[in-house]
């Protein structure tokens, strides 16, 4: 016979396994093998075939090192090109993107990863690419709280970019074929990460 005293013991372990499995359903699952520049994306029982860096998944990220960053992050927001697509369905704040919107990637300017308006006065990164590979994707919290200077910039989750058949390496963010990335985010939540290595 199960006492009122012991439901109240046990109810506090239930609760801990019920939100350790919420918050492993809520996580985006980025894996691969050591080195490799392609990779598996899984979340809420789908499988994705990304890519990543061209120096893979790294445990200590610094800029221009073409790795893609290992560690849990929280995705902040999605941008898209208006003149492409629609506003994609997602949980997350979505901006559609200008021919004049950059990122800046200059360690020692006091923008380092963060958004600039082109033509900016330090090295950035423009995201009005033609080759589609920013046509829509979600920014990855990476080195943004705080931000640390060399640390890596502009870490997003893209659009895979292909030279004819042929599926390129990143610079070091995870690339989804468009079909797919518009799928995934449209079941995220605001509170869903991704977990990278």
């Amino acid at each position: 016979m199960l006492t009122r005293r012991r439901l109240i013991i046990a109810a506090p372990g239930l609760l801990s396994a019920c939100a350790t499995q919420a918050s492993t359903d809520n996580l985006i699952k980025v894996t691969a093998k050591p080195g490799s520049t392609t990779g598996e994306v899984a979340f809420e029982g789908q499988r994705y075939p990304c890519m990543l860096g061209r120096s893979g998944i790294v445990s200590a990220k610094h800029e221009g090192d073409g790795g893609t960053p290992a560690g849990v992050f929280p995705l902040r927001r999605v941008y898209y090109r208006p003149d492409r697509l629609v506003r994609p369905g997602t949980a997350l704040r979505a901006q559609a993107l200008s021919p004049n919107d950059g990122w800046c990637d200059a360690s020692g300017d006091p923008n380092y990863n963060k958004p600039v308006v082109l033509p900016y006065a330090a090295s950035a990164e423009a995201l009005w690419r033609q080759d589609g590979a920013y046509d829509v994707f979600a920014v990855i919290g990476y080195n943004d709280a705080p931000i640390v200077p060399g640390a890596g910039s502009a870490i997003f989750l893209h659009v895979i970019r292909q030279d004819g058949a042929v599926r390129l390496p990143t610079a070091g963010c995870v690339a989804l074929e468009r079909e797919h990335l518009l799928e995934l985010l449209s079941h995220i939540r605001r509170q869903t990460q991704i977990r990278i290595g």
